[in-house]
Formats: structure tokens, C-alpha cells, sequence
């Protein structure tokens, strides 16, 4: 490491209390690990510092280097490294990041959620193959995705029960589970778990090519066109919009939460995607250009190229 680079790296502990070294923002993480320690500092503390390490190779690969820690995210407090995202959730469910950052105790009320006979059902004989010393544990990370697991008890998670079945919740994913109901679905892609969370955004709302002027005018949607610049080139759409690509993504992520935004493409499946990462950003108004520019163009505007 060059003396200029640790200087950068000691000014910057220096100069903020907390400090996230991380891939992406607060606001748009880059990488799961990321997200759970922005999600557990976001729920603790009003203001930290972040660093984008994507965006500076050089810190980077230097912060490896400065504390001996291999991986990203790290966390400093007061200019002391505290670790990656296992050890700030380990230390979170222990009441250890309460206590480091001089907050009263957490609270382990256990969330009020409801579990369906037939989910409960599935539940109980998973666990029953499992074992005697292992329990259900549900993880619900910043974005509201949940995720379940057996393993074993440590006996510092938050648990609530349905149905005659014991959830297992850490610190973070408790108030984050308040109200949500546990399913079983068949379908036919399959059969399995199904939670529904009042608490996460709304679903990603299908949006006609006739009606986007009106809405646009209406609620002021953002249009963001996903497409390459050379189909862009190829069909432009003939309103006020927005591009998605990597020069755009960090500040387009950063828009207020309750701004109304629309993605379109060619057919309408890469702008899904695109709708349904937004819309795990905390965005609680967001549709998809159903058929995208191709049925722009079939319905609503002939002068525009088809291709």
C-alpha cells in the first residue's frame, strides 16, 4: 500500500465516526453482503458514512490491505474495524451493535404472523426430519425477500408461533416480518413456501403503451428506457424519458421512493426485470411497459420503427 493511499484511508476514519466500506450505496447495494450490513445499520443509526468501493479500485483493494480483512463489506467505528456482514448480524442479534453505538436494548418482540394448516403442515415434518435440536429460521433481508432454513438454535433469535409452528427471526428480520402471512402454493411451475408481506412494496403493476402519455402526465412518471443506445437508435420513443445503463443506475436508485417510474424495452421482459430490481429498492410505484417500444408502435405510434 502507498503512503498516499493509507492517508486517504486513515483521513476518511478520521473524519467520520461510522464508516461502510461496501459495494454500491446505502441506497443501492451491489452485492447481497452489502445489503444485509447497510440494511442492519439503516434500522440502528440516522447517519454513517458508505464507500463505493466499485466505483475506487484503489480503495478497494486497499482496505483489504489496512485491516487485514479480505472481503468487503467491512465496518469501522471510531477508526476501528468491527468486521464483515456475518459478524455485524452476529452482533446485532447479541446486542453488542446496541451497545457499541450506545443504544437502548433491542427490543425481542416477537412479529404477530400467520401460518396456513397446510404451510404448517409442510413445516412441521421438515423440521421432524431434521431433528430435535434444530429449529425453522426465516431471514427477511432490506429488500423483503424472505428466505428459510433449518439449523440449529443458538437462543438468541426473536420467535413467534402459528399454527403450532416456532418461527426463529434475527434482530433485523423480526420487524420486518410484522403481519405476514406463511402459504402453500401448487402451481404449476411447482409447490413450496409462499410469504406475503404487507410490509415490502407493492408488486410491479402492468402499464398498457396507450396509456403512458396520460400517466405520464398525471402522476409525473418517469419513463427509463433499458435498451441498448443502438436500439435506442434503431426506435426512439417520442416522450420525456429517462436511460437505464451504469452511468445512470446510481442516480436514478436514488430517487425518492414514492416517485411513479415505468420501464420499458423491446418486448417488455428485460424492463420486468429491470421494474422488479427497483422495486426491491423500496420503489412503491412501479410498472412495466407491457410489449414495450414494439407494441408502442403497433398501438400508439405507427411512425415509430419496428425491428
Amino acid at each position: 500500500m502507498t503512503p498516499e493511499l493509507r492517508q486517504r484511508i486513515e483521513s476518511l476514519l478520521a473524519e467520520h465516526p461510522v464508516v461502510l466500506f461496501m459495494k454500491g450505496s446505502p441506497e443501492a447495494p451491489r452485492c447481497g453482503f452489502s445489503a444485509k450490513a447497510s440494511g442492519i445499520l439503516n434500522g440502528l443509526i440516522d447517519r454513517y458514512h458508505s464507500v463505493d468501493v466499485l466505483s475506487d479500485p484503489e480503495i478497494r483493494e486497499g482496505i483489504k490491505e489496512f485491516g487485514s480483512w479480505p472481503t468487503i463489506p467491512q465496518l469501522y467505528v471510531q477508526g476501528e474495524l468491527v468486521g464483515g456482514s456475518d459478524i455485524i448480524e452476529s452482533m446485532l442479534n447479541e446486542g453488542q451493535l446496541h451497545q457499541l453505538f450506545a443504544l437502548p436494548e433491542p427490543d425481542r418482540t416477537p412479529p404477530q404472523i400467520t401460518i396456513s394448516e397446510q404451510a404448517a403442515r409442510m413445516i412441521r415434518e421438515a423440521a421432524e426430519q431434521a431433528g430435535d435440536d434444530v429449529g425453522v429460521h426465516m431471514s427477511i433481508d432490506p429488500r423483503f425477500q424472505a428466505q428459510f432454513q433449518l439449523g440449529p438454535i443458538e437462543g438468541h433469535e426473536v420467535v413467534a408461533e402459528s399454527a403450532g409452528v416456532r418461527i426463529h427471526f434475527d434482530l433485523a428480520s423480526a420487524p420486518r416480518a410484522q403481519g405476514i402471512v406463511i402459504d402453500w402454493v401448487e402451481s404449476a411451475r411447482g409447490a413450496g413456501l409462499a410469504v406475503r408481506n404487507p410490509n415490502g412494496p407493492p408488486e410491479v403493476r402492468p402499464l398498457e403503451p396507450a396509456a403512458l402519455a396520460a400517466l405520464q402526465s398525471d402522476r409525473e412518471l418517469l419513463i427509463v428506457d433499458t435498451r441498448s443506445a443502438q436500439e435506442r437508435a434503431i426506435a426512439a420513443l417520442p416522450l420525456a424519458h429517462d436511460v437505464l445503463d451504469e452511468s445512470s443506475f446510481e442516480r436514478l436508485s436514488a430517487l425518492p421512493k414514492d416517485r411513479p417510474i415505468a420501464f420499458l424495452c423491446h418486448h417488455g421482459v428485460s424492463s420486468r426485470r429491470a421494474a422488479e430490481h427497483f422495486r426491491s429498492l423500496g420503489f412503491r410505484e412501479v410498472y412495466n411497459i407491457e410489449g414495450g417500444i414494439e407494441a408502442y408502435a403497433r398501438d400508439v405510434d405507427a411512425s415509430v420503427a419496428r425491428y
